[in-house]
């Protein structure tokens, strides 16, 4: 087993990663304090894995609330339903809330133990490739509205994350893929020594070999753990973390909730601001092209899909939370493993660089 701690001072919490980890419950039941525990998972997911998370349970007054399965339903209709169980379990300060699930099940979960009473404990178990290295670390929390991603939620951050890398036996391999665009992205923002690990162990990442979906999980999961203890609140370096989801969660948006998933949006996402970088002369094309080989290899799209508006898009990203004084701030990068928070990008530019994409072969 591997550990990548996170560290916050007094709030400082351990990651765990290695095989069987949710069955251990010896291990990860430190990380409760009171006899209130409730865990959140989905219809997909809870036939899997909830046994082994209950039976590391026993003594404990706990419930479970199971919720319907998509991005679809990282609504705040759901957060009620999670604090109405909470009050039917009698919930007090002390208790815990266990998110165990993939990015969706994660941030409500948080979310909405960041509402109750003001604010309780929670535990981390990502089964999905794309939580383990990306949402379940550093604390966002949150839910969707019509009119974007994730423009309601609040920094809470867990007292510890089991990543079992068992649970990815049994993810379908689109959602798997769909995670490689994350690790990806640890490589393409701080560290080209990673990029190159990647591209030259695609194949072991694609073919689940173990010692190499640890090595990543880790590697990225160490990224994330120093970028949150230099800034959680995201006032600075940590919005670097969002190569390409400025993109990506506009076209999330637009395309409709479910219809792309997270990872797939980031990718493209990451692909189209390498490309602007490239236009601006910011950058090297040769790193844009060797970012859009690396996509091709895991499987991921590369291009806009069809029907979709470029002028909806920047209409999307103006709601983008990096938007400061009304003007977009986008992650753009300077080559491989060193990207800037950039404002004053003209946005026709921004449209052209979408309107290639829209149509492209």
């Amino acid at each position: 087993m591997t550990v990548v701690d996170v560290a916050l001072g007094t709030r400082s919490y351990p990651i765990h990663i290695g095989p069987g980890l949710l069955g251990d419950g010896a291990r990860w039941r430190t990380a409760i304090p009171g006899r209130h525990v409730l865990v959140v998972s989905n219809t997909t997911v809870a036939p899997l894995y909830l046994a082994r998370v209950l039976a590391g349970l026993d003594g404990m007054v706990h419930a479970t609330e199971i919720l319907a399965d998509g991005e679809q339903h990282k609504t705040l209709d759901n957060v009620a339903r999670v604090l109405d169980a909470l009050a039917r379990l009698g919930a007090s300060r002390d208790a815990t809330v266990i998110a165990l699930g993939g990015g969706v099940i994660g941030d409500l979960a948080g979310f909405a133990a960041a509402c109750w009473m003001r604010g309780v404990h929670f535990v981390q178990m990502p089964t999905t490739l794309l939580a383990m290295v990306d949402s379940s670390v550093g604390g966002k929390t949150g839910v969707n509205l019509p009119a974007g991603k994730n423009l309601v939620g609040a920094f809470h951050q867990p007292r510890a994350v089991v990543i079992d890398t068992t649970t990815l036996d049994t993810l379908p391999p689109r959602e798997y893929r769909a995670g490689l665009a994350e690790v990806l992205k640890y490589g393409a923002i701080g560290d080209a020594g990673l990029f190159a690990w990647l591209e030259a162990h695609a194949d072991a990442l694609l073919a689940r070999e173990p010692d190499a979906l640890i090595h990543a999980i880790a590697a990225s999961c160490r990224h994330k753990a120093a970028v949150v203890a230099r800034d959680e609140r995201e006032d600075g370096e940590r919005a670097l973390l969002n190569f390409g989801h400025t993109f990506g969660h506009a076209l999330e948006t637009e395309a409709g909730y479910g219809t792309l998933l997270h990872g797939e949006a980031v990718g493209i996402g990451m692909l189209l601001a390498a490309q602007l970088s490239a236009r601006l002369g910011r950058a090297p094309d040769a790193d844009a092209q060797r970012l859009h080989a690396l996509l091709i290899r895991f499987g991921l799209p590369t291009r806009l899909p069809p029907g979709i508006d470029a002028a909806r898009l920047v209409e999307h990203m103006r709601l983008d939370k990096k938007v400061l004084d009304g003007h977009l701030r986008l992650i753009l990068w300077r080559a491989l493993g060193a990207a800037d928070i950039v404002s004053g990008v003209d946005e026709a530019v921004i449209r052209d660089i979408l309107e290639e994409s829209i149509a492209a072969p």
